[in-house]
C-alpha cells in the first residue's frame, strides 16, 4: 500500500440479488500518486477478474483522472473508487480544489493539455464530472461496459 493512502474496500447491495463491488483508497495530490494509483487498479481489477480490455481501459483511465486532480487543482489528496455492478465498470476521481468549469476535452490536438481527456472519452461508454457537494470538490466518473467474456 502507498504511503498516505487509504484503502476502504466495501461490498455494496444495489437491489434484489444484485451487489456491486467498491473500492476506494485516497492518495496525496503529488506526481508519485499517479503511479501508486495504478498499482492500486491493477491489483484490484486483476482480483475481480475482469476482461483485458475493459482492465487496459480502466487503467489508463485512472491515470488520466488522477493525473489531471494532481496537475490541474490545489488539492491535498484524491480519492478514487472503483465499482463494479451490473456489466459494468464505474470510476470515479475526487479532487479537493477544482478549477471553475469542470474538465474539458481540448478543442485542439495542438493544445498542451486536455489531451488526456480526449482518450477517456474515446474509452469510456460515458463520462462527466459535478460538484463533490462541497465548496471546492469535484467528482469525475467515467464508465466502462464490459465486455461479453467478463463476469462483471
Amino acid at each position: 500500500m502507498a504511503p498516505g493512502s487509504a484503502l476502504i474496500p466495501r461490498l455494496a447491495d444495489t437491489g434484489p440479488g444484485t451487489a456491486a463491488l467498491r473500492y476506494r483508497f485516497a492518495l496525496p495530490a503529488r506526481p508519485g500518486s499517479v503511479a501508486d494509483a495504478r498499482q492500486l487498479t491493477r491489483a484490484r481489477l486483476r482480483e475481480w477478474r475482469l476482461d483485458a480490455d475493459t482492465y487496459d481501459s480502466a487503467v489508463l483511465i485512472v491515470s488520466e483522472l488522477v493525473t489531471n486532480a494532481v496537475v490541474h487543482t490545489a488539492s491535498a489528496q484524491v480519492v478514487c473508487e472503483l465499482e463494479r455492478s451490473e456489466g459494468a465498470l464505474r470510476i470515479s476521481v475526487r479532487d479537493q480544489g477544482h478549477q471553475p468549469g469542470g474538465p474539458r476535452i481540448s478543442p485542439s490536438a495542438d493544445d498542451e493539455h486536455g489531451r488526456g481527456l480526449l482518450l477517456v472519452d474515446s474509452l469510456s461508454a460515458a463520462w462527466g464530472s459535478h460538484d463533490a457537494g462541497d465548496a471546492s470538490g469535484r467528482v469525475v466518473w467515467a464508465r466502462l461496459v464490459c465486455g461479453p467474456e467478463a463476469a462483471c
